[in-house]
Protein backbone atom coordinates (compact mmCIF):
# COMPACT_ATOMS: atom_id res chain seq x y z
CA UNK A 1 0.00 0.00 0.00
CA UNK A 2 1.47 3.54 -1.17
CA UNK A 3 1.87 5.49 2.70
CA UNK A 4 2.95 8.77 3.24
CA UNK A 5 6.59 8.69 1.68
CA UNK A 6 5.61 6.98 -1.41
CA UNK A 7 2.24 9.77 -2.09
CA UNK A 8 4.50 12.68 -0.89
CA UNK A 9 6.62 11.43 -4.24
CA UNK A 10 3.83 11.16 -6.28
CA UNK A 11 2.27 14.62 -5.46
CA UNK A 12 6.07 16.39 -6.31
CA UNK A 13 6.35 14.19 -9.57
CA UNK A 14 2.74 15.53 -10.89
CA UNK A 15 3.15 19.09 -9.50
CA UNK A 16 6.52 19.27 -11.82
CA UNK A 17 4.55 17.87 -14.97
CA UNK A 18 0.56 19.44 -14.42
CA UNK A 19 1.72 23.33 -12.77
CA UNK A 20 -0.60 25.40 -14.81
CA UNK A 21 -1.38 23.09 -17.76
CA UNK A 22 -4.89 22.47 -18.93
CA UNK A 23 -7.05 18.88 -18.41
CA UNK A 24 -8.45 17.80 -21.79
CA UNK A 25 -10.29 14.68 -21.29
CA UNK A 26 -10.80 12.52 -18.00
CA UNK A 27 -12.06 8.80 -18.79
CA UNK A 28 -13.51 7.23 -15.80
CA UNK A 29 -13.13 3.33 -17.28
CA UNK A 30 -13.82 1.73 -13.37
CA UNK A 31 -16.91 3.17 -12.50
CA UNK A 32 -17.06 1.17 -9.62
CA UNK A 33 -13.73 3.69 -8.00
CA UNK A 34 -16.04 6.87 -8.32
CA UNK A 35 -17.13 7.84 -4.79
CA UNK A 36 -18.73 11.26 -5.74
CA UNK A 37 -20.94 11.88 -8.67
CA UNK A 38 -21.77 16.03 -8.44
CA UNK A 39 -19.51 17.63 -9.96
CA UNK A 40 -19.18 14.77 -12.36
CA UNK A 41 -15.69 14.00 -12.85
CA UNK A 42 -15.82 15.01 -16.62
CA UNK A 43 -16.34 18.76 -14.57
CA UNK A 44 -12.74 18.62 -14.89
CA UNK A 45 -11.59 19.08 -18.22
CA UNK A 46 -10.85 22.73 -19.42
CA UNK A 47 -9.31 23.44 -15.79
CA UNK A 48 -6.24 24.10 -15.05
CA UNK A 49 -3.83 22.30 -13.13
CA UNK A 50 -3.16 24.58 -9.80
CA UNK A 51 -1.61 22.34 -7.57
CA UNK A 52 -0.81 18.82 -6.26
CA UNK A 53 -0.89 18.14 -2.47
CA UNK A 54 -1.07 15.32 -0.30
CA UNK A 55 -3.52 14.68 2.94
CA UNK A 56 -2.18 11.59 4.88
CA UNK A 57 -2.10 9.00 2.01
CA UNK A 58 -4.75 11.27 -0.31
CA UNK A 59 -3.52 12.28 -3.34
CA UNK A 60 -4.70 15.60 -4.04
CA UNK A 61 -4.75 17.50 -7.41
CA UNK A 62 -6.43 20.81 -7.57
CA UNK A 63 -7.67 21.54 -11.31
CA UNK A 64 -9.36 25.02 -11.67
CA UNK A 65 -12.30 25.16 -8.47
CA UNK A 66 -12.05 21.87 -7.67
CA UNK A 67 -10.20 18.68 -6.37
CA UNK A 68 -9.94 15.36 -7.22
CA UNK A 69 -9.08 13.68 -4.67
CA UNK A 70 -7.20 9.82 -4.93
CA UNK A 71 -7.31 6.91 -2.28
CA UNK A 72 -4.68 4.38 -3.79
CA UNK A 73 -5.62 1.63 -1.17
CA UNK A 74 -3.39 -1.76 -1.09
CA UNK A 75 -2.67 -1.90 -5.04
CA UNK A 76 -3.65 1.09 -6.81
CA UNK A 77 -1.10 3.26 -8.53
CA UNK A 78 -0.46 6.28 -10.89
CA UNK A 79 1.69 5.68 -14.11
CA UNK A 80 2.74 8.96 -16.21
CA UNK A 81 3.02 8.78 -20.11
CA UNK A 82 4.43 11.44 -21.99
CA UNK A 83 2.01 10.06 -25.00
CA UNK A 84 -0.81 8.59 -24.18
CA UNK A 85 -2.52 6.73 -26.41
CA UNK A 86 -5.18 8.51 -28.70
CA UNK A 87 -7.94 5.88 -28.72
CA UNK A 88 -10.00 6.50 -25.70
CA UNK A 89 -9.88 3.42 -23.26
CA UNK A 90 -13.11 1.08 -22.82
CA UNK A 91 -13.86 -0.50 -19.40
CA UNK A 92 -12.91 -3.65 -19.06
CA UNK A 93 -11.60 -6.19 -16.65
CA UNK A 94 -7.71 -4.68 -16.80
CA UNK A 95 -6.34 -2.40 -13.95
CA UNK A 96 -6.97 1.16 -15.65
CA UNK A 97 -9.41 2.97 -13.49
CA UNK A 98 -9.16 6.59 -14.86
CA UNK A 99 -6.91 8.07 -17.10
CA UNK A 100 -6.44 11.85 -17.45
CA UNK A 101 -5.48 13.12 -20.53
CA UNK A 102 -3.80 16.89 -21.04
CA UNK A 103 -5.52 19.62 -23.28
CA UNK A 104 -2.48 20.30 -25.38
CA UNK A 105 -3.09 18.28 -28.77
CA UNK A 106 0.36 18.12 -29.82
CA UNK A 107 1.70 16.44 -26.57
CA UNK A 108 -0.29 13.96 -25.59
CA UNK A 109 0.93 13.15 -22.09
CA UNK A 110 -1.16 12.87 -18.97
CA UNK A 111 -1.75 10.03 -16.11
CA UNK A 112 -3.64 6.81 -15.64
CA UNK A 113 -4.96 6.10 -12.47
CA UNK A 114 -4.50 1.88 -11.84
CA UNK A 115 -5.34 -1.02 -9.30
CA UNK A 116 -4.02 -4.86 -9.35
CA UNK A 117 -5.94 -7.49 -8.06
CA UNK A 118 -9.46 -8.53 -7.62
CA UNK A 119 -9.84 -6.19 -4.47
CA UNK A 120 -11.33 -3.23 -5.65
CA UNK A 121 -10.31 -0.50 -2.84
CA UNK A 122 -9.52 2.29 -5.00
CA UNK A 123 -11.25 5.57 -4.39
CA UNK A 124 -11.99 8.53 -6.99
CA UNK A 125 -13.54 11.60 -5.63
CA UNK A 126 -14.08 14.80 -7.40
CA UNK A 127 -15.13 17.39 -4.91
CA UNK A 128 -14.74 21.19 -4.46
CA UNK A 129 -13.11 20.92 -1.18
CA UNK A 130 -10.99 18.08 0.01
CA UNK A 131 -12.96 18.21 3.48
CA UNK A 132 -16.26 16.82 1.56
CA UNK A 133 -14.02 13.68 1.42
CA UNK A 134 -15.24 11.56 4.91
CA UNK A 135 -11.31 9.96 5.06
CA UNK A 136 -9.63 13.33 4.89
CA UNK A 137 -11.76 15.14 7.07
CA UNK A 138 -11.28 12.59 9.99
CA UNK A 139 -7.00 12.47 9.63
CA UNK A 140 -5.10 13.60 12.65
CA UNK A 141 -2.04 15.81 12.37
CA UNK A 142 0.24 15.34 9.57
CA UNK A 143 3.40 13.69 10.96
CA UNK A 144 5.65 15.76 8.67
CA UNK A 145 4.17 18.56 9.76
CA UNK A 146 5.18 21.69 11.84
CA UNK A 147 2.20 20.83 14.33
CA UNK A 148 3.26 17.68 14.94
CA UNK A 149 5.67 18.08 18.16
CA UNK A 150 6.52 16.19 20.87
CA UNK A 151 4.54 17.44 23.01
CA UNK A 152 1.32 16.90 20.85
CA UNK A 153 2.18 13.39 20.34
CA UNK A 154 2.59 12.71 23.82
CA UNK A 155 -1.00 14.12 24.00
CA UNK A 156 -1.91 11.80 21.27
CA UNK A 157 -1.38 9.06 23.49
CA UNK A 158 -2.22 9.71 27.14
CA UNK A 159 -4.86 7.20 27.89
CA UNK A 160 -4.29 4.88 24.59
CA UNK A 161 -5.25 1.46 26.01
CA UNK A 162 -4.37 -0.06 22.45
CA UNK A 163 -1.06 -1.74 20.77
CA UNK A 164 1.03 1.21 19.54
CA UNK A 165 1.47 -0.08 16.49
CA UNK A 166 -2.58 -0.16 15.88
CA UNK A 167 -2.26 3.58 17.07
CA UNK A 168 0.15 4.43 14.55
CA UNK A 169 -1.84 3.22 11.94
CA UNK A 170 -4.61 4.48 12.74
CA UNK A 171 -5.59 7.22 10.14
CA UNK A 172 -7.49 9.27 13.14
CA UNK A 173 -4.37 9.73 14.97
CA UNK A 174 -1.51 10.35 12.68
CA UNK A 175 -1.91 10.19 8.68
CA UNK A 176 0.05 8.82 6.17
CA UNK A 177 1.76 5.74 8.55
CA UNK A 178 0.28 2.38 7.68
CA UNK A 179 1.78 -1.39 8.08
CA UNK A 180 5.03 -0.97 6.37
CA UNK A 181 6.16 2.03 7.62
CA UNK A 182 5.07 1.18 11.30
CA UNK A 183 6.96 -1.75 11.56
CA UNK A 184 9.78 0.46 10.17
CA UNK A 185 9.18 2.87 13.41
CA UNK A 186 9.11 0.58 15.80
CA UNK A 187 11.85 -1.47 14.93
CA UNK A 188 13.93 2.24 14.78
CA UNK A 189 12.67 3.06 18.09
CA UNK A 190 13.28 -0.67 19.75
CA UNK A 191 9.73 -1.14 21.03
CA UNK A 192 7.56 -3.92 20.70
CA UNK A 193 4.54 -3.88 18.23
CA UNK A 194 2.16 -5.30 21.35
CA UNK A 195 3.25 -2.56 23.90
CA UNK A 196 0.31 -0.27 25.18
CA UNK A 197 0.20 3.41 24.45
CA UNK A 198 0.06 4.62 27.55
CA UNK A 199 1.99 2.09 29.33
CA UNK A 200 5.25 3.96 27.58
CA UNK A 201 7.68 5.98 29.57
CA UNK A 202 8.58 9.28 28.70
CA UNK A 203 11.78 7.86 27.25
CA UNK A 204 10.05 6.24 24.98
CA UNK A 205 7.41 8.04 23.55
CA UNK A 206 10.91 10.59 22.85
CA UNK A 207 11.93 7.81 21.07
CA UNK A 208 9.25 7.07 19.37
CA UNK A 209 8.66 10.81 18.44
CA UNK A 210 11.75 10.56 16.88
CA UNK A 211 11.71 7.11 15.21
CA UNK A 212 8.33 9.02 13.28
CA UNK A 213 10.14 11.83 11.80
CA UNK A 214 13.57 10.14 10.84
CA UNK A 215 11.89 7.06 9.26
CA UNK A 216 9.44 9.00 7.01
CA UNK A 217 11.82 12.19 6.15
CA UNK A 218 14.66 9.46 5.39
CA UNK A 219 11.75 7.91 3.12
CA UNK A 220 10.87 10.88 1.37
CA UNK A 221 14.56 12.11 0.48
CA UNK A 222 15.34 8.63 -0.75
CA UNK A 223 12.24 8.87 -3.52
CA UNK A 224 12.96 12.30 -3.96
CA UNK A 225 12.94 12.76 -7.49
CA UNK A 226 12.70 9.08 -8.78
CA UNK A 227 10.08 8.37 -11.85
CA UNK A 228 7.07 6.60 -10.76
CA UNK A 229 7.48 3.42 -12.09
CA UNK A 230 10.70 3.04 -9.44
CA UNK A 231 9.22 4.14 -5.93
CA UNK A 232 7.83 0.63 -5.26
CA UNK A 233 11.45 -0.83 -5.64
CA UNK A 234 12.75 2.01 -3.61
CA UNK A 235 10.52 1.67 -0.93
CA UNK A 236 11.08 -2.10 -0.41
CA UNK A 237 14.70 -1.52 -0.80
CA UNK A 238 15.08 1.06 2.07
CA UNK A 239 12.87 -1.24 4.19
CA UNK A 240 14.86 -3.01 6.91
CA UNK A 241 12.28 -5.80 8.77
CA UNK A 242 9.04 -5.12 6.90
CA UNK A 243 8.64 -7.51 4.67
CA UNK A 244 11.43 -9.12 5.01
CA UNK A 245 10.75 -12.45 7.79
CA UNK A 246 13.86 -14.75 7.90
CA UNK A 247 16.58 -12.28 6.71
CA UNK A 248 19.02 -11.05 9.22
CA UNK A 249 18.13 -7.72 10.65
CA UNK A 250 20.66 -4.86 9.64
CA UNK A 251 21.04 -3.78 12.82
CA UNK A 252 21.86 -6.53 15.25
CA UNK A 253 21.92 -9.91 12.85
CA UNK A 254 18.45 -11.74 14.47
CA UNK A 255 16.29 -13.75 12.34
CA UNK A 256 13.64 -11.02 11.32
CA UNK A 257 10.17 -12.34 12.32
CA UNK A 258 6.60 -12.40 11.65
CA UNK A 259 3.24 -12.26 13.55
CA UNK A 260 0.30 -13.31 11.08
CA UNK A 261 -2.99 -11.82 11.31
CA UNK A 262 -6.29 -12.52 8.97
CA UNK A 263 -5.82 -9.63 6.69
CA UNK A 264 -2.41 -8.25 6.94
CA UNK A 265 1.25 -9.30 8.78
CA UNK A 266 4.17 -7.88 11.02
CA UNK A 267 7.54 -8.04 11.24
CA UNK A 268 10.28 -7.01 13.98
CA UNK A 269 13.19 -8.10 15.38
CA UNK A 270 13.21 -10.05 18.68
CA UNK A 271 16.79 -8.73 19.86
CA UNK A 272 15.87 -4.53 18.98
CA UNK A 273 12.20 -4.88 19.71
CA UNK A 274 11.10 -7.46 22.86
CA UNK A 275 14.28 -8.31 24.77
CA UNK A 276 15.44 -11.51 22.60
CA UNK A 277 11.51 -13.29 23.51
CA UNK A 278 9.39 -14.18 20.12
CA UNK A 279 6.35 -13.11 19.63
CA UNK A 280 3.82 -15.57 19.45
CA UNK A 281 2.55 -15.71 15.81
CA UNK A 282 -1.38 -15.83 16.54
CA UNK A 283 -3.96 -12.91 16.28
CA UNK A 284 -4.23 -11.46 19.52
CA UNK A 285 -0.57 -12.73 20.43
CA UNK A 286 1.21 -11.40 23.28
CA UNK A 287 4.71 -12.25 24.24
CA UNK A 288 5.33 -16.07 24.75
CA UNK A 289 5.90 -16.94 28.13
Amino acid sequence: MPELPEVESLAQFLADRLAGRAVGRVYPVAVHALKTYDPPVTALEGGACEGVTRHGKFLDLQVGALHLVLHLARAGWVRWNDTLPTVPPRPGKGPLALRVRLADPDDGAGFDVTEAGSQKHLAVHVVRDPQEVPGVARLGPDPLGEDFTLAAFRALLEGERRQIKGVLRDQSVLAGIGNAYSDEILHRARMSPFKLAAALSGEEVERLYAAVGSTLTEAVERSRGLALKDLKAEKKSGLRVHGRKGEPCPVCGDTVREVSFSDSALQYCPTCQTGGKPLADRRLSRLLK
